[in-house]
This record gives C-alpha cells, structure tokens and sequence, in this order.
C-alpha cells in the first residue's frame, strides 16, 4: 500500500480538521448547558476528582474562565466540592449525581442527533463504510494522545 504525497496528506489533514470542527459544532447545537460547564462534568465523569486550576489546564482555559463554569456547576448542585486531601488551601471538586443524570442527558441528546443524520444520510453499505472511519478516527486519536 503507497502512501500519499505530502501536499495530499496536507489537504487530507486540513480537510479532516474542518470537518470534524464542523460535525461536533453542528451536535452541540443541542446542548442545553454551556460548552466549558458540559466540558468540566465531562472530566470530573471520566477522570475523578480535580481542582479548578487542573480542569482549567485540561480545557486550556484561564483558572478565572473554569472557576466561573464550577460557581454555575456548584450553585446547581452539579458539582460539590470538599477540601484537598494534601493541601487545605485548595478544593477537590466532584461531580454529584444530579451532575451525572445532567451529563447523561446531553450525551444522549447529542447521540439522538448523530443518530438521525446517519440514518437520514447514509444507507446500510454508507454506515458500514462510515463505522470502519471510526474506527480509523480512534486509531487517530490515539497516536495523537488522545483518549
């Protein structure tokens, strides 16, 4: 199997880019709660327990931009947060159950939405072909380091 020269990987690569930013703008229109308080319940589900400044290092946002989004999560009861194990100056947050049913909920939304565009969009050999990209995206992303 050849490879593809570097101008048509460039392409690829930008074209993959784009598309993809378009796709998850395109799911999220769905949300019901802002992107960065979605992202922070996201993290504390899958991660555990984090502070502020380490939920705002995972986004890539200022500690001022994260602490705003856990004051929302923490006044709905999304969050709790309680006193750090090794240093009292700083708060372990959590994300409680009510956080949990709320996440649940906007991942479903967003899966209904993907759902009904790939059934609208795609015959049964498209979704076949379009189930084996996924699986190359997660090949992707995992070289990238992501998870």
């Amino acid at each position: 199997m050849g490879t593809m020269d570097r101008m048509d990987a460039d392409g690829l690569a930008e074209d993959l880019r784009q598309t993809i930013g378009e796709l998850v703008r395109a799911v999220r229109r769905v949300d019901t709660m802002p992107p960065g308080e979605a992202a922070i319940l996201g993290y504390l589900d899958r991660s555990g327990p984090m502070t502020t400044a380490e939920l705002a290092q995972r986004r890539g946002v200022t500690h001022q931009s994260a602490a705003k989004s856990v004051k929302e999560l923490t006044g709905d009861a999304l969050v709790r947060s309680e006193p750090h194990p090794d240093d009292g100056r700083k708060l372990l947050l959590h994300i409680t159950d009510a956080g949990r049913e709320c996440l649940r909920r906007e991942r479903g939304r967003r899966a209904d939405t993907l759902t009904g565009a790939i059934e609208d969009a795609f015959d049964a050999a498209e979704q076949e072909r379009l189930r084996d990209c996924v699986a190359l995206l997660s090949r992707l992303t995992a070289h990238l380091g992501g998870t």
